[in-house]
């Protein structure tokens, strides 16, 4: 049985650019994930293409000398076509009705299987193995949330940047998750 630590980026100060760097404090913050991170044995890295994820995972890249792979399926779920109003209003919509999607967006549906997709993929790949996944998190939320239902807004609107949730899949699919570290 494979097991997975899905991380959520580090704190980045917003910009509408999707590819944005972490900030200073985030820097910091993926030093310390990292620390808690090496304690397991490690023995790949995958990643979100985006920057944010990938610069959050790289201490523990470096440290350990694995090489991260990009897995474009990781990226975070795109909202709507355009620039959001709101976009604490615009995630809630989406929570609310799993399939619904604002204009040019992905439902949480279609970003969940997606996520799932990965999952399944890495766990066939991989035998026994320590699985790190850096990611997004309202996808690895809605990841969680295919395990275990009861995980919904308010449990994203609780994670913090970074954030560290270890997950193993049971047979049958059933999955034990543990929240590893949270800094806020």
């Amino acid at each position: 049985m494979n097991t997975f630590y899905l991380v959520r980026h580090a704190h980045v100060d917003w910009t509408p650019d999707e590819n944005r760097s972490l900030s200073e404090r985030g820097h910091q913050d993926a030093k310390r994930a990292a620390e808690i991170l090496l304690k397991f044995p490690i023995s790949v890295i995958y990643s979100s293409p985006y920057l944010r994820a990938r610069q959050t995972i790289a201490p523990l890249s470096s440290r350990l000398e694995i090489d991260v792979e990009i897995e474009a399926d990781l990226r975070e779920r795109r909202l709507s076509e355009g620039p959001v109003a709101n976009f604490l209003k615009t995630v809630e919509t989406t929570w609310e009705d799993f399939t619904f999607a604002h204009p040019g967006g992905e439902s949480n549906s279609a970003a969940q299987q997606r996520g799932v997709a990965v999952l399944s993929r890495l766990d066939q790949r991989h035998q026994a193995d320590h699985i790190v996944i850096s990611t997004h998190g309202n996808l690895l939320a809605m990841m969680l949330h295919h395990f275990e239902p009861s995980i919904d807004l308010n449990f994203w609107k609780s994670m913090s940047f970074p954030d560290i949730y270890k997950l193993k899949i049971k047979p049958g699919g059933q999955a034990i998750i543990l929240r590893m570290w949270g800094v806020d």
